[in-house]
């Protein structure tokens, strides 16, 4: 019966859907930002630099001990580590929506000292730098 109504008169179809969209459009630009959740996951940062290494060696001696201590940091989601053939090693940390990022970031600090024996001391020398990454770096 309504479906026979639209076909009928499709100027009516037309108004009505051309209002439901005007009316969402209004309501979405009138609905406050605090109803938005925050649902960008923190991310903790660690970079070194071996100087002279290719990404192989990189990866075996300073990125693998890393992330043998990280691994099971309470709160991780999963770790992305990137070496390259410059010597740099650079792994994100990502942690559940809701962590505290700066306990995360005192936890993932706090394991990357009791790795830092197993490394180079090349690496050690340059340090290893552990931060927040901020969501427009990702």
């Amino acid at each position: 019966m309504i479906a026979n109504t639209f076909i009928k008169r499709p100027v009516t179809a037309i108004v009505i859907s051309v209002v439901l969209v005007i009316t969402g459009i209004i309501s979405i630009l009138n609905s406050s930002i605090e109803q938005y959740p925050n649902i960008t996951p923190p991310v903790v940062q660690v970079n070194g630099q071996f100087t002279g290494a290719d990404a192989l060696t990189v990866e075996q001696t300073v990125a693998t001990p890393i992330e043998q201590q990280v691994n099971g940091t309470p709160g991780m989601e999963y770790m992305q580590s990137n070496n390259t053939n410059n010597g740099l090693m650079s792994m994100n940390v990502t942690f559940k929506i809701g962590t505290n990022i700066d306990i995360a970031t005192l936890d993932v600090q706090n394991r990357v000292s009791i790795a830092t024996p197993l490394i180079p001391a090349a690496v050690s020398r340059l340090g290893l730098t552990c931060g927040l990454l901020t969501p427009g770096c990702l």
